[in-house]
């Protein structure tokens, strides 16, 4: 590999960009593609949008001859607000499933080390720490708290952001209560679509464990779309 081009992809690791490293097969020249590009071919620009999305290599054919582009993405994040008890089996399924996860709750007694082991949390308000965290476009935040004061301000950090996914808890009256609330903040209808809520897959889920289910199940349905 060209010694400029590693030096950028480890800049870009660093930065948490989105990157393809697109090597043409039939005399292994190589550059790197970035999503945002738009002096690019179109066809390089589409393809490396599908290999970013899928997380997985690709061959394709170009009008150079064929390709093989190497997606390099940011790791997947997801961020839970609240550290009440469905985020406990919440974050460890977002653990198994590849996520960095990160619980902030500035209520101690509930964000411990002893409810949430090898979890990083965070005891910043929401607003502090989602403007800390930067979401990006391999971010997913949930809610869980039903209390305003915590939900509302990180719910909007997360608009504001890329977030792949945004999600909040609570039944359709108090979702509806939400929206009122994050109108009266300036919030658009398009923007406030983007919150799944109330949150997570229709499975009939009861316990913790099973409403974490549905939230983890709707994470993924939304990051494989």
């Amino acid at each position: 590999m060209d010694t400029g081009i590693l030096a950028q992809l480890v800049e870009d690791r660093a930065a948490k960009r989105p990157v393809v490293l697109a090597t043409r097969l039939t005399d292994g020249f190589g550059k790197l593609v970035y999503p945002t590009e738009k002096q690019e071919e179109n066809w390089l620009i589409k393809a490396s949008h599908e290999v970013l999305a899928s997380d997985r290599a690709a061959i394709v054919a170009g009008p150079d001859g064929d390709w093989f582009l190497n997606p390099f993405n940011p790791p997947l994040r997801l961020i839970i607000v609240g550290a009440v008890h469905i985020a406990q089996p919440l974050a460890r399924m977002g653990q198994l499933a590849g996520y960095d996860v990160t619980v902030i709750d500035p209520r101690t007694s509930f964000a411990s080390e002893n409810r949430f082991p090898d979890i990083d949390l965070r005891h910043d308000w929401p607003d502090e720490a989602m403007a800390a965290l930067a979401p990006d476009t391999r971010t997913a935040v949930v809610t869980l708290t039903h209390d305003p004061k915590l939900d509302d301000p990180a719910l909007q950090a997360a608009l504001k952001s890329a977030a792949f996914y945004i999600g909040a808890l609570g039944s359709k009256k108090t979702h509806a209560a939400r929206v009122a609330r994050l109108k009266a903040a300036g919030f658009e209808d398009i923007d406030i679509a983007r919150i799944h809520g109330p949150v997570g897959l229709s499975i009939g889920a009861k316990s913790p464990a099973e409403i974490a289910i549905s939230i983890m199940a709707q994470i993924t349905e939304t990051l494989r779309q």
